[in-house]
């Protein structure tokens, strides 16, 4: 697709009506193709290979179904729009199953035209550019859960991580949950020398600190009541690879010292013994907490923190980086439909536009969950905004913060508003609101402890 002129093909079997469209895309900076009825357009469509397919329905011999059926067929990317003068339910109900970006009834205006054009243009553009980034991506040898995106602020964070790969620095990546934390270590895990290498990975906040300890750095036997022989901990078991500490802002003070010594000298001792051990490992850190407000507190220490931070990557929420929100939706319906070893199913236009519009406080995890449930609870193969959940199609614009948090509020108080509106929107189901938040239950539950608030559904 050119970047300055999208092409459209316009196919009608009124030759005023392929003039006036032709006129009117042009002056609105696209490069129109006309063809005089649909057995023009199926000769036109091998060869001309246009951006953009906007078609009359009602044609004789061959009909605007059958011009959409071999658009798409041509290339699946291809967005197809179709107007009719004799709109119907049924003939609207085909267009859509059969695969229509949208359906649009004559007379129109022109205005309204051209704005549907020029989504459908940027439609295109989104799709082709996550199709070469998904093609680099397998040049690369990746393997694993890429990160799919194409929004410019996506793709730069993405030049940051392949920037910062081949280096053996620490990494600090820091977003709220459901982000993609994980997915970008991953990636730059994969991208450097040490692929060859283990990835291994902790949620510090989803264990005590006595076993978190055990976890990290291993015990000898006889440590503690139940260590019955060595354990081998995380840290050496990543040798020559990564180790991904997520939540590291949950970590307390002591287990905090023992991590700073294990940067400082890159060595461990395991729990119960007296000598250090070398490790060769590359550490990535996430969190979800302003680990500056944290410091001032007290509850994270800055020689830590100095450590951690020597290459930051910030990943935004989704509400920052809705135009990726149809990239990815596609992306999870393609692997949801390849787990469950079905026909991958579509979103109808209603539906991915209130995608579009909801604010997401679980981000990319609580998007793929809503899909996951709309896949499950749809019998056809299209999803329509019945299918979407209701804090997705009613609650969109709701605000993360309640109206009793004052004015210039605190982080505790942000967080403590943010988890019980997400409590709120999960009818209390707390399990539920761990999933969307994107933290293990243990850790909701912990949250809930410190802000006094078990009891509030």
């Amino acid at each position: 697709m050119s970047d300055q002129r999208p092409s459209v093909l316009v196919v009608d079997d009124e030759a005023a009506i392929l003039e006036t469209l032709r006129i009117l895309l042009r002056n609105e900076g696209f490069e129109p193709h006309v063809a005089h009825g649909g057995r023009k357009a199926l000769e036109q469509l091998p060869e001309l290979r246009p951006d953009i397919v906007l078609t009359d329905i009602r044609m004789p011999n061959v009909t605007g179904v059958e011009v959409l059926s071999a658009a798409r067929e041509a290339d699946p990317d291809t967005p197809v729009i179709l107007m009719t003068a004799q709109a119907t339910l049924q003939s609207a109900m085909q267009a859509v199953n059969a695969g229509a970006f949208y359906y649009i009834q004559k007379p129109f205006r022109n205005d309204e035209l051209i704005a549907i054009v020029r989504r459908a243009a940027e439609h295109r553009r989104l799709r082709v550019e996550n199709r070469s980034l998904r093609q680099e991506i397998r040049r690369r040898d990746f393997v694993g859960d890429h990160p799919v995106g194409s929004s410019k602020v996506w793709l730069d964070i993405l030049r940051l991580a392949e920037t910062v790969a081949p280096t053996e620095s620490t990494v600090l990546i820091q977003g709220e949950s459901g982000t993609g934390k994980e997915v970008i270590a991953r990636f730059v895990h994969e991208l450097s020398g040490r692929s060859e290498g283990p990835f291994m990975s902790i949620n510090c906040g989803a264990l005590p600190e006595s076993l978190l300890e055990s976890e990290l750095f291993g015990h000898v036997k006889g440590s503690f009541t139940g260590a019955v022989k060595d354990k081998m901990g995380l840290f050496a078991a990543s040798a020559t690879g990564t180790f991904f500490l997520d939540e590291i802002g949950e970590t307390t003070p002591a287990t905090q010292v023992k991590l700073l010594r294990a940067l400082q000298h890159r060595e461990i001792i395991p729990v119960g013994a007296t000598d250090a051990v070398p490790v060769d490992s590359r550490l990535i850190a996430a969190t979800n907490r302003d680990l500056d407000e944290e410091i001032k507190v007290g509850r994270f220490r800055s020689d830590l923190y100095y450590r951690l931070n020597v290459i930051s990557i910030h990943l935004p929420p989704l509400r920052q980086r809705r135009d990726d929100i149809p990239i990815l939706a596609e992306h999870f319906l393609l692997r949801i439909a390849g787990l469950r070893s079905e026909a991958p199913k579509r979103l109808d236009v209603a539906a991915l536009e209130m995608l579009q519009e909801y604010n997401w406080p679980g981000n990319v995890r609580e998007l793929e969950n809503a899909l996951e449930r709309a896949v499950i609870l749809t019998p056809g193969p299209q999803i329509g905004v019945d299918g979407l959940p209701e804090r997705v199609t009613q609650r969109k614009a709701e605000p993360l913060v309640s109206p009793r948090t004052p004015l210039n509020p605190t982080l505790e108080a942000i967080e403590r508003a943010y988890i019980m509106w997400v409590l709120q929107s999960e009818g209390g189901n707390k399990s539920r609101a761990a999933e969307v938040l994107g933290i293990d239950p243990s850790t909701l539950y912990r949250k809930l402890s410190r802000y006094g608030v078990e009891g509030e559904p």
